[in-house]
């Protein structure tokens, strides 16, 4: 026998896959399907589509793991973006967060990620010998560790520290605008551009 607070066990699929979305709640994810099954099927199916086309062709960038509908994405494919300086960042949130400041001109890469031994991450699992590869070929003058200032974003920091540090590379790290704890896409654009401008040389 049918049991459930939905009226509909189809609702109840629909309102399911809405909540496992991060942020949304149960009332959240009803009021999204119930907005959904008012709309146009057309505009229904336009919205599924778009969302299978980019889980299907989405690609990642070869230099920054950047996603990118190509196979360099748009920023490392700008001639006027300055290739000699990298922002090493966790996520491609963290590169859309500090692109939004309109602060930075350089380059990025993605690791995907930051070494978290509780969560049986560790530095094999993100891109960190891509990084490397970057960095050892000569051309890069300056590496922005902008990761998240929470524990396991000091000890990615560190460890990117003692790996590069051998290439002679300037190596620093944002100001302390972005409090201890706090991961950059939820800090407000001006403390991150601050925090970026006057960024310090990194310490041990």
């Amino acid at each position: 026998m049918f049991k459930s607070n939905y009226s509909s066990i189809l609702l109840e699929k629909a309102v399911e896959q809405f909540s496992t979305l991060p942020g949304i709640g149960k009332k959240s994810a009803l009021r999204m399907a119930l907005f959904l099954l008012n709309q146009p099927k057309e505009n229904v199916e336009k919205f599924a589509s778009a969302f299978l086309d980019f889980r299907e062709n989405i690609k990642h960038c070869k230099v920054c793991n950047m996603i990118s509908d190509t196979e360099f994405c748009p920023i490392c494919s700008d001639n006027r973006r300055d290739k000699t300086i990298i922002c090493v960042v966790e996520s491609v949130r963290d590169v859309l967060s500090i692109e939004n400041t309109d602060k930075y001109n350089g380059e990025y890469h993605v690791l995907g990620g930051i070494i978290s031994p509780m969560d049986g991450i560790g530095p094999s699992d993100l891109y960190i010998n891509e990084l490397e590869d970057r960095v050892s070929k000569g051309s890069i003058n300056e590496v922005i560790l902008a990761l998240s200032t929470s524990m396991e974003g000091e000890t990615t920091s560190y460890y990117l520290f003692k790996k590069l540090s051998k290439y002679g590379v300037k190596i620093t790290t944002i100001a302390r605008g972005v409090a201890f704890g706090d991961d950059l896409e939820y800090t407000d654009e001006i403390t991150l551009s601050k925090s970026i401008e006057n960024r310090q040389i990194f310490k041990q």
